[in-house]
């Protein structure tokens, strides 16, 4: 299906529609009370009243699109580009100098400095890194005691990223940090982004003062790491070195600020979405030990009882569908926002110049008119002869068009990697204490994910 054929030209503005209003608003706050309180069943209820519904948001009107075709559309239209409630909200972290947040002839450039390090030719150059980290997590676990998987997760990720893309020393400590501080800013993100409070959110409340200490802590810790590798004269062949020589448009050295700003997106937003994934597939081996041990014994076939490493991802069939099926059901980046650049239009509904988008693909991923008993872990969904029966755009975890994230193939192989390493060596049962509900924030994870490792 083309963008065309879902997002037509019409030849009057008289013709399109008005997308219906959501119903529920409440006066002052709009939709934003129901967005807090059970965000994720709200935007999945509202393929109900249309493919496109119109929000309201404080005294804000968004719309939301519900249809795999149109968010399809809406990614790769010039029509639209990055903004809106996230992206503002996601400013307070990212700066506005980052690829994350930029557009345009900027965000092309920033985008052509980074794409090297992230190219299918570039990941086995971080095998050994990716293969050590994940023998290194089952390492440190002790059989039957309590894995607290928040800081777990946390701790491989942000080593991984910085490891591979960084190339500096990395302890366990600045982890830590890193894992707090961005637990207390992407939840405070998320509040001002579907309830505007403006000034209010300036005030010396306890929860504005958490939520500055944690924003400014992670922004002193990047320039700790800048500031190290300046220092130190060295100039490994990584991304960071890669920043510190870019040129800008006129081919001048980039401003520390953009420096900054890149390495903000490189460290925080794929820590926060790669770790919260690793939560969701350690609690999947557990509540499903049948798929543990499909994925032990794959693991044992291939590598032949060896440890498993990173030659060995691409024949990991089932442990690959594990993955993808886990990012399915529980998707790290729940909600994503487009803004309107022009008057234009959407599956025939009129969307004026400014209007912001949102929409969810949470609800795009488990709706049944894509898919087959939407709410079971079935990874068998993602074998190739039932894989075609997916409708387009109703999976897309790494976005399309000029927006897909750069570092898909990076982010897959060290996700498959850690599975099969974890699932080779222990089953997993939830302790008494362990909370796995979600947790809604700018992405979703297990509230407080404890586990116990049990050998095979």
């Amino acid at each position: 299906m083309t963008v065309e054929s879902v997002n037509p030209v019409t030849p009057g503005a008289a013709e399109l529609r008005e997308p219906p209003l959501a119903g529920g608003a409440v006066p002052g706050l709009g939709h934003g009370l129901k967005l807090v309180r059970d965000p994720l069943a709200f935007m999945s209820g509202l393929r109900a009243h249309g493919d496109v519904v119109r929000l309201k948001l404080g005294p804000k009107t968004v719309y939301a699109v519900t249809t795999p075709a149109l968010t399809g559309a809406l990614a790769l239209s010039p029509d639209f580009k990055i903004d809106g409630p996230l992206w503002e909200s996601l400013e307070g972290l990212l700066g506005k100098e980052g690829v994350a947040t930029a557009n345009g002839p900027r965000h092309r450039r920033q985008r052509r400095t980074i794409q090297p390090a992230f190219r299918l030719d570039a990941i086995p150059g971080y095998g050994p890194v990716m293969e050590e980290e994940a023998h290194a997590l089952t390492e440190r676990w002790r059989p039957g005691e309590i894995v607290d998987c928040t800081a777990e997760s946390f701790r491989v990720a942000v080593r991984i990223a910085a490891r591979c893309l960084l190339r500096g020393e990395f302890m366990d400590e600045r982890a830590e940090r890193l894992s707090i501080d961005l637990a207390t800013v992407f939840r405070g993100m998320y509040r001002r982004m579907v309830i505007p409070l403006g000034p209010l959110y300036r005030l010396p409340f306890p929860a504005n003062r958490e939520f500055n200490h944690a924003l400014a802590d992670l922004h002193l810790l990047v320039d700790e790491i800048v500031a190290e590798r300046r220092a130190s004269g060295q100039k490994p062949d990584d991304l960071l070195t890669a920043l510190l020589e870019a040129k800008d448009g006129n081919g001048q050295p980039i401003g520390e600020q953009e420096i900054h700003d890149q390495v903000v997106a490189i460290l925080t937003p794929g820590s926060e979405t790669v770790a919260s994934t690793i939560m969701w597939l350690l609690q999947v081996l557990a509540e499903h030990p049948e798929h543990a041990e499909k994925v032990r014994t794959e693991v044992e076939s291939v590598t032949g009882g060896r440890p498993v490493g990173f030659e060995h991802v691409r024949q990991l069939t089932h442990t690959n569908n594990v993955v993808v099926e886990a990012m399915r059901l529980r998707p790290a980046v729940w909600i994503l926002t487009r803004r309107a650049v022009t008057d234009t239009s959407l599956g025939g509904y009129r969307i004026p110049a400014g209007a912001d988008i949102v929409y969810s693909p949470y609800a795009i991923q488990r709706d049944a008119r894509s898919y087959a008993c939407p709410l079971d872990f079935d990874p068998d969904r993602w074998l190739p002869e039932r894989a075609r029966e997916v409708p387009k755009y109703a999976m897309s975890p790494f976005s399309v068009g000029n927006r897909k994230c750069p570092s898909d193939h990076f982010s897959m192989t060290q996700l498959s990697l850690i599975t099969a390493a974890v699932s080779a060596k222990y089953r997993f049962e939830q302790a008494e204490e362990s909370n796995d509900t979600t947790r809604v924030g700018i992405t979703l994870r297990p509230h407080h994910l404890l586990l116990r490792p049990i050998p095979w």
